[in-house]
């Protein structure tokens, strides 16, 4: 046989033919040409129209023409006429067919024969044709034989990815940036900085993963699309994130229109976010339906909120469960939220097994919460940890107590870390307790931020009055933190910030503070506040702030009140505002006014 002719321009793409293009009179005329010449016996002309005939899908007038051009040796014609024997269902024929033109050169034949073979089991035989092709500069063949190796874990596989991807084959592209994608998550503890890679000129994995994203979801892969949009979202690009994920959802991914639906909530838009939530749960979406769920849930439409969250049970999402649970649980309906929290649970949902366990508990029934607080935790549940640890402390427990709170404290759970600083602070271990108040009052606790204040107020030295004309000390560590908790309502953090700021001689600042713990029901603030409006001339409100401190029991405002009476002559009033003191205490405080309530009963007995 003849050395075979390479006809680049029959079809040589791939293995299954293309749907033929709509007839214009300028094909039907080349069309024309091509049958006079291959009744004249050009074997090239038989090819091309052969060709043309299969991609029609006229089998029959393609046959016997394919078969005449490859009896003369061409190969485009023996690669076709594999393609055409595999769609009359006679592979191994079809196969043999490949074999002459893969032998001949053709790497559109050695990728359909090495496909031929990968269907067979044959993979040493697959390899060898796929890798044929993709040598040759094929690159349907790169991507088949990057998929075998991938297929086989072999690390070659993305070289060809990258080979296929570079030569436009858009799904090459993504599965060469999903590869990229979980390398950068595997090595982001590692791998170098951006800033180091700035130097030279070197991309992270990160970088060409969203390249090849990029790359693919202008060819218009969706899937590629969708992890672009959420690149972009995370590093805080929406505009572009959201322009992204409506051309995955336009192209029907449900999870792209998952994603614009939230994307599109949190910009306020919750009515156009609600539309791409139903076109997403109507294709299956189950985080959909939740979203749309939970929308109608905070509208008080409780019966739809629950027809969407069996929508997502029944599309496989346990959040369904788990979110039919909270609805329940809401109407306190508590026999069904025990049902649907127990159904979350065993299939995993921790978050649920901890909300079965405080159902649970909240019966009395702390036996039987116990386990699943304990199955939650060890799945990662922060929250039961946490709930432990108050398990533990209401059995007297606090070396069981502890070790989860340290648990819970140590994946950041705010409350959690406040338990163990307070505990180490009990301990008498300032600085460990000094630890883990930060982590609580970073995480927004006013009590930890008080008590974190007064760890540090210990510690500070006693500073001497500002002289007269010097600016008064600027704010201490100790005193941010108070006025932290203080901002936050704490009563007790705000009486200690107006004190802090009456020792600096602000005296505006102090009042203000004072007044705030005063009405929120701080006795030692009112107190406070009366001290300083005596001292600046305002004791007929300074008496009301000390009435309001004294019928909270404030032993020293009561005393305050009774001198206050005695120097007025009003002496009966004293004396009552004196046995009052004398019951509230403290010790100095009741001695003192024992003393004046005696004083005060002779002068009326005289």
């Amino acid at each position: 046989m003849d050395v075979m002719g390479d006809k680049a321009t029959l079809l040589e793409t791939g293995r299954f033919v293309q749907p033929a293009d709509r007839e214009d009179p300028g094909a039907a005329a080349e069309e024309m040409r091509h049958r006079l010449a291959a009744e004249a016996g050009d074997v090239d002309a038989m090819s091309v129209l052969g060709s043309l005939l299969l991609r029609r899908g006229d089998l029959d007038g393609a046959e016997s023409l394919l078969r005449a051009a490859t009896a003369e040796g061409d190969r485009a014609a023996a690669n076709n006429l594999g393609v055409l024997l595999h769609q009359r269902g006679y592979a191994d024929e079809a196969a043999g067919w490949w074999r002459v033109a893969a032998v001949a050169g053709s790497a559109a034949a050695a990728h359909a024969l090495g496909r031929h073979h990968r269907e067979r089991g044959d993979e040493p035989a697959a390899e060898y044709w796929l890798r044929q092709s993709a040598e040759d500069g094929h690159t349907l063949g790169a991507y088949a034989l990057a998929d075998l190796l991938e297929h086989r874990g072999d690390v070659g596989a993305e070289r060809w990815l990258r080979v296929a991807a570079e030569r436009g084959h858009r799904e090459a592209a993504y599965r060469l940036a999903r590869a990229l994608d979980r390398r950068a998550t595997t090595e982001r503890g590692e791998r170098p900085s951006r800033a180091e890679h700035a130097d030279d000129n070197t991309k992270t994995p990160a970088d060409e993963a969203e390249q090849w994203y990029r790359q693919a979801a202008a060819r218009g892969h969706r899937r590629a699309a969708l992890h672009l949009g959420a690149i972009l979202e995370r590093r805080g690009e929406l505009k572009e994130a959201g322009r992204w994920y409506l051309n995955s959802a336009k192209d029907g991914e449900s999870r792209a229109a998952c994603a614009l639906g939230f994307l599109l909530r949190d910009a306020g838009d919750e009515e156009s976010a609600a539309v791409w939530w139903l076109k997403a749960a109507q294709d299956g979406d189950g985080n959909a339906a939740n979203a749309l769920g939970a929308l109608h849930a905070e509208r008080g439409e409780t019966q739809t909120a629950e027809r969407w969250y069996r929508a997502a049970m029944d599309a496989g999402d346990v959040n369904g469960a788990y979110n039919l649970g909270l609805l329940c649980a809401e109407q306190d309906r508590t026999a069904q939220a025990d049902q649907w929290y127990r159904r979350a649970a065993y299939a995993g949902h921790r978050e649920a097994a901890n909300s079965l366990a405080v159902l649970l508990l909240q019966g009395g029934d702390a036996a039987g919460a116990e386990p699943w607080f304990s199955k939650a935790a060890e799945a990662g549940s922060v929250d039961a940890a946490f709930n432990l640890g108050i398990l533990y402390a209401s059995r007297d427990d606090e070396s069981g107590a502890l070790r989860w709170y340290e648990r819970a404290a140590a994946a950041g759970h705010t409350d959690a870390a406040l338990q163990v600083g307070t505990a180490r602070l009990r301990a008498g271990d300032d600085r460990e307790a000094e630890r883990y108040l930060r982590c609580a009052a970073g995480g927004g606790s006013a009590e930890a931020a008080y008590r974190l204040g007064t760890v540090l107020d210990a510690r500070r030295p006693a500073a001497a009055p500002p002289a007269l004309g010097e600016p008064a000390a600027e704010k201490s560590e100790c005193e941010e933190w108070y006025e932290r908790a203080a901002e936050q309502g704490h009563r007790r953090a705000q009486v200690r910030v107006g004190m802090l700021a009456s020792g600096r001689g602000d005296v505006v600042e102090a009042a203000r503070w004072y007044r705030k713990a005063a009405e929120a029901g701080s006795r030692n603030g009112a107190f406070n506040l009366g001290l300083l409006l005596a001292r600046e001339g305002s004791e007929p409100e300074a008496a009301l702030w000390w009435t309001r401190a004294a019928d909270a029991g404030h032993g020293r405002a009561a005393l305050r009140l009774a001198l206050l009476y005695a120097r007025r002559g009003q002496l009966a009033q004293g004396q009552r505002w004196a046995s009052r003191a004398v019951d509230l205490g403290p010790a100095e405080v009741s001695e003192r006014a024992g003393r004046l309530r005696e004083a005060l009963r002779q002068e009326l007995t005289a």
